[in-house]
């Protein structure tokens, strides 16, 4: 019978342990004891100082004994491994436990629940509640939470908390360490938390320490590394933080001066204009007379001009059919001279095109583990449900019969007629080698009696399928050392290592694993299309299977080497009709914003839809021509470009678009003027500013074609063309229809200033710029500078795989296994190129890795760099061909032999007495071979293979990696593998890419010979290549965009170099501030990221030359009426047209299904919108209100000149 148990407070609840636990037997339950506190044994005062420092329990009398002490220390040890790095977090999960186990108060806050079933003297304490406080918890928890495993490259919680440490907190923490299903726990013990007395019990709140704090015995506070609070205050944001301060007091300070002595400016005649404004305004006005006549002309002979448009557009388009479209990793991220690529065409044509990969990752919901009790004396062995019989029965079936690939066995050609052999029939035309790497088909030769084999006799079992996973034995030898003798190496010649096949285990304890891994390894071709394309072909019908294949006992994850590029191009089809939805609501938008309805008797008449879709058609075929054009000279397009290109070109050509149609409906014609002249007029008005707009951005992308990166550079070249031939649309084709739009009104149209004009006019643009409005905005917007001056730093590099996915594509399931069950990364190749000297002495102890070689050869290097794994992410010793050769051709050795009479090599499995030794047992013959003796028996090791008798045959391991030349007289370029650790994030595989070649530039200078390290699975090295040069990259296109900005819009301003500097500065601002919004919404740097950045800077042109242009071109008298006037004029423009028209399009692609178009597409382009438009409708006004430039004199003389006498005089002035 059990029943709760209550004592007087101050006396213990246990003492000592009792009868064995029988949750966990081999711990055991402490004694029912209610007395007071006892004095501690002399022998366990040392451990009680150990494990309880600085619990001061007086005169040691308290609530436990030695072998509690001693129990207490065991169950700890992983966690105290884990967190005794922090010592603060130490301490108070000591202070948790020793409290729990020892504390003289413990009727204070435990409450025992007693077996009443043991002796009357001892009674076992089978449950225990724990009240503990809240506070202490917090303390607790908040002390460890940022503790690091840095052999698991994660946070100690992740492993000492049962789930990871984002979803643990600090209650179920405590309730893990105390669960006892944890295996360490012999009793129950409920934890109850509280910072008030409950139940008639205290709980325990003693005092707990912050990980800032020292200890009292002299430990320091934690790591910066572990314990985030300890690193102090991010040095860039304390830079940041005084400098706005700073600003933010000098400008006031300003500000507030320049108000009590303000000045008007008095206007000086243009006789007094500098040389520079006289050159301004006839580089100004010369522009306008060509866009004038140029407009005249166009609505003079509209069909002319549109049928001319047509035309070009057409020959244009017509480049079309010769268009391709790239998909391949390698092609779209690593420019043809780059380092990988170098890398990877060497590898190639040296060894042949890196293999390609399908692998399964199989896993088992089924929870029944079994205990192995071997023959000899031992412990019992404990196999995770992955390693029974029943499991690798079902996974060996899995892989022999439904992927129909029996090794060793395979199906005849003949057998390949039904469906159902067609997966495995297909395999055997695509390959020339028959290698699956798995558990099954190596330690069991993929035979279910091989599995099933056991030794025994009528009273024992001395061997089954359990000893091969226990002792291991096919790791290290050709048959294991059991009484089953079963042969460990596979069909393919080879052995497979367990860290390969199995997942999920801890150390070296293979027999906990939890998953297991089979790879298919398939040739690749590099030239030859029909042979790639049977691969990609099988590995398409591999897929098929895989999705349709379940099984009530098998989880299975998997992924082929088209899998990516697969499901990247689903989710560009699945990604279509948002796009056209988007695009969709744009146009409808163009189509009605355009027209200036007055009734709804007119709706049809004043809506302009005709106008707004030829205005979309044009915007689609200046696309059409640049990807035409393209195409023409064999330019592939990628999906970048299919998918961004039409948006930002959408963005430009509508802001223009709404500039000359808006500025159109709010003119009146003058006397004795004609609608061609008018039109003409306005085109020479407002054509200078889109010329300024488009051909900055032509010219900034352009530049960006500088890139290195076949993505961004082919984007920024189909761009900057499509930008240039859409403005050239606009001013001729669009102009003739405007013209043919305004004949149709004619007569029936009344000119009126629209709602938003109004608004802009009468209400926004005075807000804005009000005295005091004014430093609100400034001080805001540079803070909001500041802040992302802080943070870009902070921004994080790489592309995770994951965002690239579907969201229900099976890839992410594969991920997610790869990343918690494999132990092992992909494999990397240390490559020494040709004409390195392996005949000689002194080569061969630079490379080889035994007796005589170098301590800095490359295979000690290697060998040391993964002694630091951790460090350098090499996770093995390599597999190195020239030690392996030298131990087969030694004498002593039964792997190299001869037929004495024909010369012929004799493999050791061969019985012929005519087949001797290839060396004598002479010293030289126990030596190592140099010279023509090295090159003679080298080919016979390259074509043998491994075998029971010998297992040192090359042919399984390194045919491919010795390259033989001249006719078998010289080795060429060679290869070492080895093993990366298990890679998870973009960080880890850019890391990675940095030792690697750290490691190999190291090597090529001792052994002063050029060695690389190349690993292709998944395209490692040569996607990731492009995040060792990101930041540089990114840096130089920005910086040369905003240059050739500066220089377009100092030009074509007139030469107006101030102005000039503030539209580059307010860009430069919205691309800073772009940084800010990556970090906040968590957008990495990358490729598409680069892509969007360079975008933003087009875009961001838009939002503010037209404003700068007309504050430069006003005739107001003072800065804060010109920006008045310009923000009136041309914000409401800007506003309708490019902000209004992506803001919709933009909400659309929230809908997506896709990841990456949801991150870097709907955020990205939501943010450069709302940023651009910010500052470019409310900053830049402002900014031109402070620093804009003076008012050119001689174009205010001009101007005057040009508007005196008529109706639009007293305008001037306004």
């Amino acid at each position: 019978m059990l029943f709760f148990f209550q004592v007087a407070a101050d006396h213990c609840v246990w003492y000592g342990e009792c009868g064995p636990s029988k949750q966990v037997p081999d711990k055991k339950y402490n004694c029912n004891y209610t007395g007071p506190p006892k004095p501690l044994e002399a022998e366990g005062h040392e451990l009680l100082t150990e494990l309880c420092p600085g619990l001061d329990y007086g005169d040691r009398a308290i609530c436990c004994d030695v072998a509690q002490l001693r129990t207490l220390k065991g169950s700890l040890q992983l966690p105290l491994q884990f967190l005794s790095r922090c010592p603060a977090c130490y301490f108070n999960l000591m202070t948790l436990f020793c409290e729990l186990t020892c504390s003289p108060h413990q009727s204070q806050f435990m409450n025992t629940t007693i077996d009443t079933k043991g002796t009357t003297i001892d009674k076992n304490v089978v449950a225990v509640q724990y009240y503990i406080g809240q506070t202490f918890t917090d303390a607790m928890y908040n002390a460890c939470k940022d503790v690091q495993a840095p052999s698991s490259n994660v946070k100690a919680l992740s492993l000492l908390c049962g789930k990871d440490a984002s979803q643990c907190n600090a209650t179920n923490w405590i309730q893990y360490l105390f669960d006892i299903n944890n295996g360490q726990t012999p009793f129950a013990i409920d934890p109850k938390f509280s910072d008030v007395p409950l139940s008639g019990f205290n709980p325990m709140n003693n005092y707990t320490f912050n990980c800032t704090e020292g200890l009292d015995d002299g430990s320091g506070p934690c790591s910066c590394q572990d314990c985030a609070a300890a690193c102090g205050l991010d040095g860039m944001c304390v830079v940041m933080w005084l400098s706005y301060m700073s600003f933010l007091l000098v400008f006031f300070g300003i500000v507030i001066g320049a108000w009590c002595f303000r000045r008007r400016t008095i206007m000086s005649e243009y006789v007094n204009a500098s040389y520079c404004e006289r050159l301004g305004e006839r580089f100004e006005n010369a522009m306008r007379e060509v866009f004038s006549s140029w407009g005249s002309f166009c609505v003079r002979y509209p069909l002319l001009v549109i049928l001319g448009c047509i035309i070009l557009v057409g020959l244009s388009s017509a480049g079309l059919v010769y268009m391709r479209i790239t998909t391949d990793p390698v092609e779209l991220w690593s420019s043809p001279s780059s380092q990988a690529r170098r890398e990877k065409d060497y590898f190639d044509s040296h060894f042949g095109p890196f293999f390609r990969t399908a692998q399964l990752i199989i896993t088992t919901p089924v929870n029944h583990p079994e205990i192995y009790k071997p023959y000899f004396p031992g412990p019992d062995v404990p196999f995770n449900t992955i390693l029974t019989k029943a499991i690798l029965h079902e996974t060996q079936l899995a892989i022999t019969l439904n992927l129909c690939s029996f090794y060793g066995n395979p199906r005849k050609p003949q057998e390949c007629d039904s469906e159902k052999t067609f997966l495995g029939c297909l395999w055997l035309r695509t390959t020339t080698t028959a290698t699956i790497l798995s558990v099954p088909q190596t330690t069991f030769q993929n035979s279910h009696t091989q599995l099933d084999r056991i030794a025994e006799d009528e009273f024992f079992v001395f061997a089954d399928y359990h000893m091969v996973f226990f002792f291991l034995q096919c790791t290290a030898s050709l048959n294991d050392t059991t009484q089953l003798h079963d042969p460990c190496l596979g069909t393919y010649g080879g052995p497979v290592f367990p860290w390969l096949a199995m997942g999920g285990y801890d150390g070296t304890n293979y027999n906990n694993a939890t998953a297991l891994v089979i790879t298919f390894p398939l040739n690749n071709y590099k030239d030859d299309i029909v042979k790639k394309g049977k691969a990609m072909a099988w590995e398409k019908e591999f897929i098929r299977f895989m999705k349709n294949y379940s099984h009530p006992n098998l989880t299975v994850s998997f992924s082929a080497e088209r899998s990516i590029e697969d499901e990247i191009d689903r989710e560009s089809d699945s990604d279509i009709s948002t796009i056209i939805l988007s695009y969709a609501i744009m146009f409808i938008y163009i189509s009605l914003a355009l027209g200036h309805i007055e009734s709804c008797r007119r709706v049809l008449v004043d809506s302009k839809i005709s106008l707004g879709i030829a205005g979309i058609l044009i915007v689609l075929s200046s696309v059409s021509s640049s990807l035409g054009i393209f195409s023409y000279f064999g330019v592939p397009l990628t999906l970048i470009i299919i998918e961004v290109i039409p948006f930002l070109v959408l963005a430009v050509g509508v802001d223009n678009i709404f500039i000359v149609v808006q500025t159109y409906q709010r003119d009146e014609r003058l006397p004795d003027e004609e609608l061609h002249q008018q039109i003409g007029r306005i085109l020479g008005d407002v054509a200078p500013s889109m010329f300024l707009s488009s051909f900055s951005e032509t010219v900034a992308f352009f530049l960006g074609a500088l890139s290195n990166m076949p993505a961004v550079r082919t984007f920024s070249m189909f761009a900057g063309l499509a930008v240039v031939i859409d403005f050239l649309l606009q001013i001729s084709c669009f102009v003739s229809l405007l013209g043919l739009d305004a004949k149709r009104q004619e007569g029936q149209e009344t000119k009126t200033d629209g709602c938003l004009f109004q608004f802009f006019k009468k209400v926004y643009a005075p807000f804005v710029l009000k005295e005091w409005v004014r430093p609100i905005v400034v001080a805001v917007f540079v803070g909001m500078l500041s802040f992302s001056i802080a943070v870009v730093n902070k921004v994080e590099v790489g592309l995770d795989q994951k965002l690239s996915m579907p969201d229900d594509s099976y890839v992410l399931d594969y991920f997610k296994n790869l990343s918690e069950y494999l132990h092992t990364g992909a494999p990397v190749y240390f490559v020494i190129e040709d004409g390195h000297n392996y005949s000689s002495l002194e080569g061969q102890n630079a490379v080889c890795g035994g007796v005589g070689c170098n301590n800095d050869s490359l295979v000690q290097q290697v060998y040391a760099a993964s002694l630091l794994s951790n460090y350098t992410t090499i996770g093995f010793t390599p597999s190195s061909w020239l030690d392996d050769y030298f131990d087969w051709v030694k004498p002593r050795s039964t792997c190299c032999r001869v037929n004495n009479s024909t010369g012929l090599f004799c493999n050791a499995s061969v019985v012929d007495p005519l087949c001797v030794p290839c060396r004598d047992m002479t010293a030289e013959g126990k030596m190592r071979p140099q010279g023509d003796d090295f090159m003679h028996f080298l080919p016979m090791f390259l074509s043998d293979n491994p075998n029971p008798k010998c297992g040192k045959g090359g042919h399984a391991a390194y045919a491919s990696a010795v390259d033989l030349i001249d006719n078998n007289t010289h080795v060429g370029a060679t290869y070492f593998m080895t093993y990366h650790t298990i890679l998870k994030e973009s960080p880890d595989f850019v890391d990675a890419l940095k030792m690697a070649r750290a490691l190999a530039r190291n090597i090529s200078t001792t052994m002063d010979h050029n060695v690389f390290a190349y690993r292709y699975i998944l395209v490692f090295y040569v996607f990731y290549e492009q995040y060792l040069t990101i930041i540089y990259d990114t840096a130089l296109n920005l910086c040369l965009s905003l240059l050739a900005i500066f220089v377009v819009t100092t030009v074509l301003l007139g030469f107006e170099l101030w102005s000039a500097v503030l539209v580059s500065c307010t860009i430069a601002m919205i691309l800073v501030n772009m940084f800010g919004v990556m970090w906040l919404w968590d957008i990495s740097l990358n490729a598409v990221s680069l892509v969007n950045l360079v975008m933003c800077c087009g875009i961001s042109v838009e939002f503010c030359s037209h404003i700068v242009r007309a504050f430069t071109v006003s005739v107001k008298s003072t800065r804060v009426e010109r920006a008045e006037e310009a923000l009136a004029h041309m914000g409401s423009s800007v506003f309708s047209g490019i902000t209004l028209t992506k803001f919709g399009g933009i909400l659309i692609l929230a809908l997506s299904k896709s990841q990456i178009f949801q991150v870097f597409y709907f955020r990205m382009y939501l943010a450069i919108v709302l940023l651009g438009a910010t500052h470019g409708l409310i900053f830049l006004p402002v900014l031109l209100s402070y620093l804009g430039p003076s008012a050119n004199r001689a174009k205010v003389f001009a101007a005057n000149k040009r508007f005196a006498g008529t109706e639009r005089e007293p305008l001037l002035n306004y």
